[in-house]
């Protein structure tokens, strides 16, 4: 794909259609410099933005990957195909909002925990010592979760613990 081709065929659409990069922003909830960045070829838009764009400017969701016009339609099952793997994608993406979600709750909440312990001047025992440290631990250990998750890096830390685990499990049947 020409990223630099399919920018501009989207800034022509766009003119054509007698838009600001910022309203074209308004009307899909992105940034005007996100639009600016698409029209650059310097990134594209996801695939539910791809499929309503196509839509908004009345072109073939195909025209709009290539970056030019074309006369034939796109056929019914591959904007089917298109549209389930458009719904996957958000689907996906609200999933990974959930998860980060509910790590930074529990994080925030075990903080709180934490402050309300040290603040409220309990005795020094082992029991008060060990719940500062449980809640700090928890809080940090659930926020650095959540930035593994929002990075990739715990897909990647899963991948390797499936490889590990795979590797240990080939090693024990040979033996």
């Amino acid at each position: 794909m020409d990223l630099v081709k399919i920018g501009g065929f989207i800034k022509e659409l766009r003119k054509e259609k007698a838009l600001t990069q910022e309203q074209l922003a308004e009307k899909f909830s992105v940034a005007r410099r996100t639009v600016s960045r698409w029209e650059t070829g310097s990134n594209m838009p996801d695939m539910d933005i791809l499929i309503e764009m196509a839509d908004f400017f009345e072109v073939d969701l195909r025209e709009l990957l290539d970056g030019e016009r074309k006369n034939n339609k796109m056929n019914q099952e591959m904007k089917e195909t298109v549209l389930k793997v458009a719904e996957y994608t958000g689907d996906s993406k609200k999933r990974m909002a959930k998860m980060v979600l509910l790590y930074f709750v529990v994080g925030i909440i075990s903080l709180i925990a934490h402050e309300v312990i040290v603040f409220s001047e309990l005795p020094s025992t082992f029991l008060t010592g060990f719940l500062e440290g449980m809640t700090m631990s928890i809080t940090f250990v659930s926020m650095l979760i959540g930035i593994l998750f929002v990075t990739g890096k715990l897909e990647q830390v899963h991948s390797f613990k499936k490889r590990l685990i795979g590797k240990e499990e080939k090693h024990d049947e040979k033996a």
